[in-house]
């Protein structure tokens, strides 16, 4: 099993050292080798899923609308995500590697958090678009033109990099006063942070960032649902209203696979809940590596559309006699 460097005493400042160690899955250091094939089907099949969904709406003009398109982008990061993730957990899958250098943990943590943002992120437009669809159905064209469409594409992107860009510099700099030892398997915002010095001054920017986004994010989504709500109670018979709530389904079970698992990860590290070490791991796993694996067998499912475009280009093309 692998032993773990002395690093820097606890109760002493020193500044970032040059690596980083990850704890990893706790358990599994003495045999690796059996969840690397998980893992890698795992990830492929991320891959598999997402790129079919960004194929067929790339390839079909029909599918370029507003739902469709942040679909598209809801699928740009589960890829995003499962892939920053991978370099880490392969390393500690395949050869025990836990030590990894400051600057790629860094990078890592940036890119991870970027595209979870984006996700969040999309999914409040998505949550925006459903809204707009049930609420407001007459003016709904009028209201999410492509032009609109495309500035809160820009808006989400500007979003993600801005708040995250100054992150990797402020925690760079800060002085740090506990061993550099993560307790994941990949870098992570929070898990670098809390090895800080208390009361450094880039801990108030980060806890704007967390609060900002992940904070603010679940709080607009509950908003549109609630408007939703409304609006179906509201519809004359129970048909109507079944109709209404299945065009919700699929972003709705997205909203909960990506929220909860982050809300209990919340909620266990804040009121210090004493869970064993191997189940805070794999709820983590479960956060940040199930989402971009069931989202576009979701939407695939749930949503006819998707599902006959894709069924028609898998569809050999008859060629016709000469």
């Amino acid at each position: 099993m692998s032993t773990f460097p002395t690093q820097a005493a606890p109760n002493s400042s020193t500044s970032m050292t040059p690596t980083f160690l990850l704890v990893g899955m706790p358990g599994l250091s003495a045999v690796p080798s059996w969840w690397t094939a998980p893992l890698i089907t795992i990830y492929l099949l991320s891959v598999l899923g997402n790129s079919t969904i960004l194929w067929v709406i790339a390839m079909e003009p029909t599918l370029h609308r507003p739902m469709y398109v942040f679909l598209f982008l809801l699928s740009v990061s589960d890829v995003g995500l499962a892939t920053a993730l991978m370099p880490t957990l392969l390393g500690l899958a395949l050869a025990d590697a836990h030590a990894v250098p400051a600057s790629a943990c860094l990078l890592q943590m940036f890119f991870v958090h970027v595209f979870s943002v984006m996700e969040s992120s999309v999914l409040v437009a998505m949550a925006f678009d459903r809204a707009l669809a049930i609420c407001r159905p007459l003016h709904y064209p009028t209201l999410l033109t492509n032009d609109v469409v495309r500035k809160i594409g820009l808006s989400i992107v500007f979003r993600c990099v801005g708040l995250h860009l100054p992150l990797p510099f402020l925690l760079a700099h800060m002085p740090y006063c506990h061993p550099q030892v993560l307790t994941h398997s990949y870098c992570l915002h929070p898990d670098i942070a809390r090895l800080a010095c208390p009361g450094a001054w880039g801990a108030v920017y980060s806890f704007f960032v967390v609060l900002s986004a992940m904070g603010l994010d679940p709080l607009l989504i509950f908003c549109s649902y609630g408007l939703i709500g409304r609006v179906l109670q509201g519809l004359g018979s129970s048909e109507d209203r079944w109709k209404a709530g299945q065009t919700c389904a699929a972003h709705l079970s997205a909203v909960l696979l990506f929220y909860v698992p982050m809300i209990l990860l919340a909620l266990i590290d804040r009121l210090r809940m004493p869970i064993p070490l191997p189940a805070h791991t794999l709820l983590s796993y479960v956060h940040f590596l199930l989402p971009p694996l069931i989202n576009p067998i979701l939407y695939s499912v749930k949503m006819k559309e998707i599902r006959e475009k894709i069924i028609k280009r898998l569809q050999p093309r008859k060629v016709g006699c000469a």
